[in-house]
């Protein structure tokens, strides 16, 4: 017989693939010893068959009512009893946290005649109809599904006895049947319930964001009630042992009296800061520190707890490994190295690249003097200027067209996560740090402001109004600064972050750029691919070098025939003979010598790899459509002549025509002038004193015939410039990879290659039969939606295609040549994840562009961790 539920008492933390993040760790808080209310966990197994079948497993119900009647024994009170009834919580919880995606119902087993067993017990009527109110309302809309704005009652203190009544009749006048009276039935119904808020339009796409897998499923957590809201001696709070915003040490929360952990989460009330709880309830608070103190130290990590008090006895419902903003990522792994709890490697492998980018990013000027509107908590850090928009929809469609926005609302739910998404930060006037905007918006890396309490939302006439009266409506300017908590009016001029400046200059400031600059040396020491940069001029090669590039693993020639060279370009292509083409290309050697002196001089001592032209030469040409219309209108000589050549030079895909080491192979002379200028440049460097290193990469190779032809043309030039010279100058010569036959056939083309370079981009478009500029935003985002894709095959390496090509080509091209270097140039070389792929697969180094150059390092530092990791794994 399957087993489907296990009470706290019989997990561990290390069963989250079975029971879920949540009750894997309630589960460890309970071995702690820790005071957790009793529950049993039903398991994904249980969630994944409902799901596939449309029904729960047959031996489900058997082993729930067992597991309930543990816990009534317990307790000594009865499901739903008419006397002091006991009562459940019936919580999602599934591997990857998912804050607010999924479903929760509290007060479970309450009925007529048991809320008023509720009421005698407890003592307190309306404690007791405000909790029957919460199980409908929340039944009602989970359950039942029940459209939540018929429940537009907020609960408080004061529950007017009519409101249960009318609940009760909103779910019959809606659902045709009345409210179920057994507490056996409420719970079956609220654990089907959760099992499909796992494929609820929001989870899906929160997990698409998150790239979370779609086939996990969710655990169900049922847990007795204790109640935070039967008075003044009771309450509900949410703690982080540090701060999640900077990583600081201190008391960080929220808390609030007389309420249910809802009320907190939600939003919908603000709540005092947790460090209030010493005053109120100074043994409570006691407690809490020390519970906090046996978890960040048994789990070493940032933990983010649920608490409740009930009547002065303190309950830990939740833990787990709390969500961070960048910054404390990195203070909060360069602390616990310094406390001695976790090595560096470990620090390293708790830090990503995607979180160093967002350290990058620009904040307000310093030196900015406007007064800020209003005040509100600093959620999530960062600073963004954009137009006001007031819903999630119209968040969506400004950003389509290009349009940054800020979503403004009083408290996000889960439905706002596209216009979360969508916008450059989130404003509410409601809930604190630990609302749902505060939590998703940090996991996202948005900047986020909530509890401004001080505007007024008003979405019906789309018009925000400040305490001075001032009126905002939709599509007006703000600045939002998620750091300071403050909105301003107007668009704020933006500056560097203080990562950013260390990055670019070398300079610590403060802690957070030392515990960078600790991380990045660490994964320095001990990452073994090579990191080079994308740069084609000489001021991105230098800044490249700032940020750690070991070279220039792609320098693209074709960048430097535009502006004014564009017309010798045209010269070149207009030449009707040999001496008009070869004048054009002696007039365009000096430039491109020139160019390449300056990248060599900013990257002396290092390769730099420069690729022969790439792009169809009709680029360099006038629009064909705009050229027919002048010499149609205003003919000249020159224009016709234009026309003619473009006429000529036309292709229906160019992208798959005359360009690359085809353009080499067909336009006598240009590769030599390109290999003469590179060759004259190391001279020239030489001469100076320099060590340049150049390598020559010819483009879109197919076969190795093309390269033998460019290679031994390249090599004649090489000659000639070594006997001019008195010494030989020595360039490797490779190519890139980016056609799948190149790959497939990379056994052959290394016997003339030096190296290989994959260009990714171009071996992703001719590998799907796909051109990345027309899909991304046309058939991709209902690819995307509809789960046929993870993510953009542009973003993050297509391993089974596209990295089965990678390595194949890997493979015999170091077959056939073992001194074969092997990079990549396209833009996955700077993804996190393709990083790992790349060490992987062997490969020698990446390239990226020079703001992805530090984020590349550390994924590499950790690509060579986690293989480490594999490895031991594997040998034990």
């Amino acid at each position: 017989m399957t087993r489907y539920v296990y009470g706290f008492a019989e997990g561990s933390r290390d069963m989250a693939d079975l029971l879920g993040g949540k009750g894997a760790n309630l589960a460890e808080m309970t071995r702690l010893g820790l005071p957790v209310p009793p529950g049993f966990t039903v398991t994904t197994d249980a969630c994944r068959e409902y799901l596939a079948t449309g029904k729960e497993p047959a031996e489900l119900a058997a082993q729930i009512t067992a597991a309930v009647g543990e816990l009534e024994r317990g307790a000594g009170r009865e499901l739903g009893g008419q006397d002091d009834p006991l009562l459940l919580s019936v919580r999602s919880g599934s591997k990857f946290s998912m804050p607010g995606m999924m479903e929760t119902i509290l007060d479970v087993g309450l009925g007529d005649e048991s809320v008023l067993g509720l009421a005698k017990a407890t003592g307190h009527e309306q404690f007791a109809r405000d909790s029957y109110r919460r199980l409908l309302q929340m039944y009602g809309r989970t359950v039942l599904e029940i459209d939540p704005a018929l429940f537009d009652r907020r609960g408080s203190a004061e529950v007017p006895p009519g409101v249960v009544e009318d609940f009760k009749r909103v779910i019959r006048d809606t659902t045709g049947e009345e409210f179920p009276q057994d507490p056996g039935e409420q719970l079956h119904r609220a654990i089907h319930a959760v099992f499909r808020s796992w494929n609820s339009e929001r989870a899906r796409l929160y997990r698409r964001r998150e790239h979370i897998p779609d086939d996990l499923g969710t655990a169900v957590n049922i847990q007795v009630m204790v109640f935070g809201n039967l008075g003044p001696d009771s309450g509900t709070g949410v703690a982080f042992t540090r701060d999640p915003a900077t990583g600081t040490r201190g008391v960080y929360g929220d808390y609030l009296p007389n309420a249910q952990g809802e009320d907190v989460v939600a939003g919908t009330r603000n709540a005092v800061p947790l460090a209030d709880l010493e005053r109120l309830d100074p043994s409570s608070y006691r407690q809490l520190i020390d519970h906090m103190n046996t978890l960040e130290h048994h789990y070493r990590d940032l933990c983010d707890i649920e608490f409740t008090i009930e009547r002065g006895t303190l309950w830990m419902l939740q833990t787990r490994v709390g969500k961070r903003t960048a910054e404390a990522a990195f203070r909060i792994a360069d602390a616990l190295v310094d406390e001695k709890l976790i090595d560096v490697d470990e620090a390293l492998a708790r830090v990503g690249g995607t979180q160093l980018a967002r350290l990058m990013f620009p904040g307000f000027a310093a030196h900015t003097a406007t007064k800020p509107l209003v005040h509100g908590v600093p959620a999530s850090p960062g600073a963004a200027v954009g137009s006001i928009v007031f819903d999630s929809a119209e968040a969506v469609r400004r950003a389509a067209t290009g349009e940054k926005v800020i979503l403004v609302r009083r408290e996000t739910t889960p439905d706002d996560l596209p216009g979360m998404v969508a916008a450059e930060a989130v404003l509410t006037s409601r809930g604190g740090k630990t609302s749902h905007a505060a939590v998703v918006a940090r996991g996202m890396g948005k900047v986020c402001v909530c509890g401004a309490e001080e505007l007024t939302v008003d979405v019906e006439t789309r018009t925000l109004t400040a305490l001075d009266r001032t009126v905002l409506a939709e599509g007006t300017v703000i600045s939002v600064d998620g750091t300071a908590g403050t909105v301003h009016l107007g668009a704020l001029p933006l500056t560097d972050s203080p990562v950013g400046h260390f990055l670019d200059t070398g300079k610590h400031d403060g802690a957070l750029t030392a515990a960078v600059a600790r991380t990045l040396d660490h994964a320095d020491t001990v990452r073994r691919l090579g990191v080079r940069a994308n740069a084609d001029t000489p001021a991105d090669a230098a800044r490249a070098r700032r940020c750690g590039a070991e070279g220039v693993g792609l320098c693209r020639t074709e960048h430097m025939f535009l502006g004014e060279r564009r017309s010798l370009v045209e010269a070149m292509i207009l030449a009707e003979d040999e001496a008009g083409r070869r004048t054009a290309l002696d007039a365009l050697l000096p430039l491109q010598r020139a160019d390449f002196v300056g990248i060599l001089g900013a990257m002396d001592g290092l390769p730099v790899t420069i690729r022969l032209i790439d792009p169809p030469l009709h680029e360099f040409l006038p629009d064909r459509t705009e050229l027919s219309v002048r010499v149609a209108t205003r003919p000249t000589t020159h224009d016709r002549r234009l026309l003619a050549a473009v006429e000529r030079m036309h292709e229906s895909n160019p992208m798959l025509g005359l360009r690359g080491v085809r353009l080499g192979l067909v336009v006598p002379g240009l590769v030599e002038m390109q290999v003469r200028a590179i060759a004259e440049a190391v001279v020239e460097r030489r001469l100076s004193g320099g060590d340049p290193r150049a390598e020559i990469m010819v483009p879109l190779v197919g076969t190795v015939q093309e390269l033998r032809i460019v290679r031994a043309a390249a090599e004649r030039v090489l000659a000639q410039v070594s006997d001019a010279a008195g010494y030989t100058v020595h360039c490797p010569i490779g190519t890139m990879i980016e056609l799948p036959r190149a790959a497939l056939t990379a056994g052959r083309i290394a016997e003339a290659a030096d190296f290989f370079s994959f260009g990714t981009n171009d071996l992703t478009q001719t590998t799907w039969g796909l051109s990345r500029d027309d899909v991304e935003a046309s058939f991709f985002p209902t690819y995307l939606q509809q789960g046929i894709i993870a993510t953009s095959p542009f973003e993050t390496l297509d391993r089974e295609g596209v990295g089965r090509l990678i390595k194949i080509a890997v493979d015999e091209g170091r077959a056939t040549n073992p001194a074969l270097k092997v990079g990549v140039c396209g833009e996955h070389g700077g993804d996190p994840d393709s990083i790992h792929f790349f060490h992987g697969a062997g490969l020698d180094y990446v390239s990226c562009s020079p703001f992805r150059v530090p984020s590349a390092r550390l994924e590499a530092g950790r690509a060579a961790l986690e293989n480490r990791a594999d490895g031991a794994t594997a040998a034990t």
